[in-house]
């Protein structure tokens, strides 16, 4: 019995033989190619790559099927709803930027990862004048 739950197992998705241009040596030539050039053209180095790749949207696909299932379909379509909308709040680009309306509707103001710690605003590289920024953003410059 399934229940109409998407599948936990973890399915390849794209295998193919993949050619890469290789140099004189039988090597790829990284001053042609680049060196963060030839990783995309192998492919996936491990089957759980894309698994972990879309863990979160993998845990959200399975907790709105088992909600819709408990519920019925109103409940996944609010969540998803009331999702868009956080995601579509604006804000002017000279301001920090904090999702936590849409961290919330999603679980993920529990967790502690990498880019809360590392992604503070005393750290951020990108500092302007407001006036030229919102000029900027709204393609007057």
């Amino acid at each position: 019995m399934s229940f109409g739950l998407p599948s936990v197992k973890v399915k390849p998705e794209n295998v193919s033989n993949v050619k890469v241009q290789e140099g004189p040596f039988g090597v790829p030539d990284p001053f042609v190619a680049g060196m963060g050039a030839t990783k995309p053209k192998l492919g996936q180095s491990h089957p759980l790559e894309h698994s972990e790749k879309n863990y979160h949207l993998n845990v959200d696909k399975m907790n709105l099927a088992m909600l819709r299932n408990v519920q019925g379909l109103h409940a996944p379509m609010r969540l998803q709803m009331e999702r868009k909308f956080a995601s579509k709040i604006g804000h002017l680009p000279f301001l920090p930027r904090s999702n936590m309306q849409m961290e919330v509707l999603t679980g993920r103001h529990v967790e502690i990862g990498f880019e809360d710690i590392l992604n503070v605003p005393e750290f951020c590289e990108v500092s302007g004048q407001p006036h030229a920024m919102v000029e900027r953003s709204l393609g007057l410059l």
